[in-house]
């Protein structure tokens, strides 16, 4: 369980940043070759090449030398800008399984802030609590990493939706670099009033890697059978009182979930993105060396 952080109680924070440190260091091993598989602009070796292997990447005095087609390898860069685009806006003060929904997007700001800022690199942010967006302007290292995540985590709780499209949008006009941009939300929004976030996204994936890391609890897809509950949506105040006993309900309940999920997914999809799901109920860490130890893999071989 992550507890929830603030400026007032830094013995918290450095409780997170010291789990996050050491999970991710027995967990990651190896060389850092990026939290994303990508070209790089750094040149690496030459090696045979594979159906499927851009022919740009040609290493034509090889395959003269040789007379068998070569490709010239790239690493990742090793000197990144990242920019972290947090959504904390109410909808994420909502948890069933030992921690709320923001309190796993604050382990993941610390997760990937730590991860980004490795090697000198300057990782900045934009927040949302529900109003407009703040950016945090980007510094390097480890030192700026625990500084922005003491900053997020100290953030006032806002009130009232938060705009999805707003928030990546100000994260593409801040990150003027190339770079890796990723984006921690719950991703819910006013169904009544949806923003077009993955054309956002689409945007911001022109000059920069994305990642989207969606937060989510394990009863926003299945309700568990506990009799007569009343909900509150925490961004409106609306509230609902249901029948969790009754079966055919909870069935239609997964259903909507469900779609709703893969709405979600194919909107990551359609932005360019790289998707990572987090859920409260799950070992997050864990999960996010899995993703990025997959990535290195993958970026091994491109």
């Amino acid at each position: 369980m992550v507890a929830r952080v603030n400026v007032a109680d830094l013995r918290a924070l450095d409780r997170l940043q010291l789990l996050v440190t050491r999970r991710l260091d027995g967990l990651l091993h190896g060389d850092y070759l990026g939290l994303l598989p990508g070209a790089g602009s750094e040149p690496g070796e030459a090696r045979e090449y594979r159906a499927g292997d851009d022919v740009r990447r040609m290493d034509w005095p090889v395959t003269a030398r040789t007379t068998v087609p070569h490709v010239r390898t790239t690493v990742a860069d090793r000197e990144l800008e990242t920019w972290l685009a947090v959504d904390l806006s109410p909808s994420l003060d909502f948890g069933t399984v030992g921690m709320l929904k923001r309190d796993l997007a604050e382990g993941a700001v610390a997760a990937f802030a730590y991860l980004a800022g490795r090697g000198g690199n300057r990782i900045g942010a934009v927040v949302t609590e529900g109003g407009p967006a703040k950016a945090i302007p980007p510094r390097p290292g480890r030192g700026g990493a625990r500084s922005l995540l003491r900053t997020v985590t100290s953030l006032p709780r806002g009130e009232g939706t938060s705009d999805l499209a707003d928030l990546i949008d100000t994260t593409r006009r801040h990150a003027r670099r190339r770079g890796l941009a990723i984006v921690i939300s719950d991703f819910l929004e006013d169904e009544d009033n949806p923003s077009d976030w993955p054309r956002e996204l689409r945007r911001l994936a022109v000059r920069q890697q994305v990642l989207c890391v969606e937060v989510l609890d394990p009863a926003e897809l299945a309700l568990p059978d506990v009799g007569v509950l009343d909900l509150m949506d925490p961004e409106t105040g609306a509230t609902v009182e249901v029948q969790t006993g009754n079966a055919r309900f909870r069935a239609r309940y997964a259903e909507a979930a469900a779609e709703q999920r893969a709405r979600i997914a194919a909107g990551i999809r359609t932005g360019g993105a790289t998707h990572l799901r987090l859920s409260t109920g799950s070992d997050w860490l864990r999960d996010i060396a899995t993703f990025v130890a997959e990535r290195r893999h993958l970026a091994a071989y491109r």
